[in-house]
């Protein structure tokens, strides 16, 4: 059985379970296990937050994510992710990684709609360096804190599904890509309540990471 470890960098335990229930929803037949970095911050918002985490995230990679078959680092800056593959054995995606390829996959132009304003900058990176800034229209930040997201009340749907559809209508998007693992658990409902295809970085990370699995181990 595919053995894929997701690696929470922050600190809630709570994020890390709604991220694995995403994740064994769409691969029933693997084994996912999720992993807590309870070093790190509780919630990772801007590069200092980024920075504070890698050392926790790199001690999960050699140790309790030894023998995955892929590790998935659950944070929609892929936060450590270099730092990551290069202390790995087994191939490592993240979550922000996995849903601009999937988008492009698609030949959807995507915007991003995330939680604070520091998080702009590095997401923004992220696209440049992997290079999917010509299918970017805008990365547009909510003002919603990681938690409160994660939290997932009513005003903080109301206010990501008016982002949404801002990113539709205003920036020209095809689809939307979620930029905070913490709306995972809210996705179908910005679906009903937007219309718009939304890109789950978990959900594309989970389909992502078992192909990349059988690739390396010598699959077809």
């Amino acid at each position: 059985m595919t053995r894929i470890v997701y690696i929470n960098p922050n600190a809630t335990q709570a994020m890390t379970d709604d991220i694995v229930a995403t994740a064994r929803a769409v691969l029933p037949g693997a084994e996912v296990v999720g992993l807590t970095n309870s070093a790190g911050p509780p919630a990772i918002e801007g590069p200092e937050d980024g920075d504070a985490a890698i050392p926790g995230v790199l001690a999960l990679v050699r140790g309790a994510a030894a023998g995955a078959d892929a590790i998935v680092i659950a944070c929609f800056d892929d936060t450590g992710l270099d730092e990551a593959r290069a202390a790995a054995s087994c191939p490592v995606l993240g979550i922000g990684q996995a849903a601009y390829v999937m988008t492009a996959l698609l030949g959807l132009r995507f915007s991003v709609v995330t939680s604070v304003d520091v998080a702009v900058p590095v997401i923004q990176g992220n696209i440049e360096r992997s290079g999917f800034a010509g299918l970017c229209a805008s990365v547009r930040a909510s003002g919603l804190a990681v938690l409160d997201i994660e939290a997932g009340s009513e005003a903080v749907r109301a206010r990501l599904a008016s982002e949404i559809a801002l990113a539709r209508d205003g920036d020209g998007a095809a689809a939307v890509v979620l930029g905070c693992a913490g709306m995972t658990g809210l996705r179908d409902d910005l679906a009903a309540r937007t219309g718009v295809v939304l890109i789950d970085g978990v959900v594309a990370s989970a389909r992502l990471s078992v192909a990349a699995a059988g690739l390396a181990g010598g699959g077809a």
